[in-house]
C-alpha cells in the first residue's frame, strides 16, 4: 500500500488530472488539499472527456474514497452542478465523496469582489479565474470565513451571514458603486445549497486518520503548480493557497510521514495563465504552435495559455522546494516533429549567469533564458504506452529532465487519454 503526493511543478495545467486518473485505479483514496474550482482537471477516457473543478479526479473510478479537505474553499453552487453533470455522464457519486466540515464557502460576494478588485488593478491585473478564490481565502486569514460546517446549522449561518454582509455590502456599494446582496435572498439561497450537500459533509481529518491507520492506499492530490505557491510562486501573480508539499499537511491535518512518494507533473514544454513574468515564453509563432498542437486553453476558463519551452531553473527549485522523489512528464506528444528542443538551463539577471531560481520579483522579470538544445524526433510518440517504443532522441529526452532533476520517472504522457502512458516504474 502506497501513499503518493502528485504535485504540480510549474504554474499548473501540467495535467495532473489524467495522472491523477490513471493511478487512482490502484488506490483507496484519493484526497485533494487546496485550492477550488479554478483548478481544472481534465480526464479522457477512451474519447469521452469529463473536466473536474472541485471533486478529486478518482471519482472516475467507482471503488475510490474521495476527499474533498479542509485546506480547500468550496463553492456550492458550483459543485452542486459539477456533481449533475458527471452523475448525468454515467459517474457514481454517493458515499465515495466525503467534504470537510471545516472547508470555507466560496460566497456570491467573493466572485463579485474578486472581479471588482481585479478591475481596479488596471494594468496590473493577476489574471484571477474570478471564481472568488482569493477573497475567501482573505476571509479565511480574516477569521470571518463562513465553512461547510456552519453553512448546515441554519442559526450560525444566518448570524455570520448578516455580518459578513454588513462589510461586503458596505464595500460593494461605497467603495466600488455596484449594489449589493440581500440577506434574505443570500440566506435563502444558502440553505437550498445546505439541503444538497448535507449528506456528503463531514470531518475528514478524522476519516483520514482512519484511513492511515487502517493502512489504506492514498493518492494526495494538488491543484495548480508551485510557482503558483502562495509563499514559493511568483507573487503577487499567485493564487491564495499553498498547492506545494506543505499544503498536503495543513489541507488535510495528516502528520509528514503519510506521504511516501512525491510526484512532480512536469508538461514537456512550459505554459502559465494570467499575469507575471515567464522566462521561456514563446510569443511568436513557435508559441502559436505549442497552443495549438497541446490545446492549451484553459479547462476552467478557455482562456489561452501562454506557451514556451522547458525551464529547468524552475523545475529544480520546485524538485527542492517538494522534495520530489519522482517525476510524471505529460504532452510528450506535443513534441513531435520538433528538429530541435530548447531547454532552459540557467539564467541571465543584470548580467550575471545563475541556476537559482529568483523568489526577489523584481530580479525574477529581468531573468533571461540560457537554452540547451536538444535533438527532436521524427517518430510520432503519440498513443505510445510502451518504453521500448519511444524514439531515442524522445527517450533521451525525458531521462535528461530526470537526470538534471535527480530524480527517477514515474510515467511519460503519450496523449490526451488515459491509455497513452508509459509507466517507467
Amino acid at each position: 500500500m502506497e501513499r503518493i503526493a502528485i504535485l504540480g511543478a510549474q504554474w499548473g495545467d501540467e495535467g495532473k488530472g489524467k495522472v491523477v486518473d490513471f493511478l487512482a485505479a490502484d488506490m483507496d483514496v484519493v484526497a485533494r488539499y487546496s485550492g477550488g474550482p479554478n483548478a481544472g482537471h481534465t480526464v479522457i477516457i477512451n474519447g469521452k472527456k469529463y473536466i473536474l473543478h472541485l471533486i478529486p479526479s478518482g471519482i472516475l473510478h467507482r471503488n475510490t474514497m474521495c476527499v474533498m479537505g479542509n485546506g480547500m474553499v468550496v463553492d456550492p453552487a458550483a459543485l452542486i452542478e459539477e456533481m449533475k453533470e458527471l452523475q448525468e455522464a454515467g459517474v457514481y457519486i454517493g458515499e465515495n465523496l466525503i467534504i470537510s466540515e471545516s472547508a470555507h464557502v466560496i460566497m456570491p460576494y467573493h466572485k463579485k469582489l474578486d472581479a471588482l478588485n481585479e478591475r481596479i488593478r488596471g494594468k496590473r491585473q493577476i489574471g484571477t479565474t474570478l471564481r472568488g478564490i482569493g477573497p475567501a481565502y482573505a476571509d479565511k486569514a480574516s477569521r470571518i470565513g463562513i465553512r461547510m460546517g456552519e453553512l448546515l446549522d441554519p442559526e450560525i449561518l444566518k448570524e455570520k451571514l448578516a455580518f459578513n454582509l454588513k462589510i461586503k455590502n458596505a464595500i460593494i456599494e461605497h467603495f466600488f458603486g455596484e449594489e449589493g446582496y440581500s440577506f434574505d435572498d443570500l440566506y435563502s439561497q444558502a440553505l437550498e445549497w445546505a439541503e444538497k450537500l448535507k449528506g456528503f459533509v463531514d470531518n475528514t481529518v478524522s476519516y483520514m486518520k482512519r484511513a492511515l491507520k487502517d493502512g489504506k492506499s492514498i493518492l494526495y492530490e494538488g491543484a495548480q503548480g508551485t510557482m503558483l505557491d502562495i509563499d514559493h510562486g511568483t507573487y503577487p501573480y499567485v493564487t491564495s493557497s499553498n498547492p506545494t508539499i506543505g499544503g498536503i499537511m495543513t489541507g488535510l491535518g495528516v502528520p509528514k510521514d503519510s506521504v511516501e512518494r512525491i510526484v512532480g507533473v512536469v508538461k514537456a514544454y512550459t505554459t502559465r495563465v494570467g499575469g507575471g513574468p515567464f522566462p521561456t515564453e514563446e510569443t511568436g509563432n513557435l508559441g502559436d504552435l505549442l497552443r495549438e498542437k497541446g490545446g492549451e486553453y484553459g479547462a476552467t476558463t478557455g482562456r489561452p495559455r501562454r506557451c514556451g519551452w522547458l525551464d529547468l531553473v524552475g523545475l529544480k527549485f520546485a524538485t527542492w522546494v517538494n522534495g520530489l522523489t519522482h517525476i510524471a512528464i505529460t504532452k510528450l506528444d506535443v513534441l513531435d516533429g520538433f528538429e530541435k528542443i530548447k531547454v532552459c538551463i540557467a539564467y541571465e539577471i543584470d548580467g550575471e549567469i545563475t541556476e537559482e531560481f529568483p523568489t526577489d520579483y523584481v530580479k525574477f522579470c529581468k531573468a533571461r533564458p540560457i537554452y540547451k538544445e536538444l535533438p527532436g524526433w521524427k517518430t510520432p510518440v503519440k498513443g505510445k504506452n510502451k518504453r521500448e517504443e519511444l524514439p531515442k532522441e524522445a527517450l533521451s529526452y525525458v531521462e535528461f529532465i530526470a537526470e538534471q532533476l535527480g530524480v527517477d520517472i514515474m510515467l511519460v504522457s503519450t496523449g490526451a487519454d488515459r491509455k497513452d502512458t508509459v509507466m517507467f516504474i
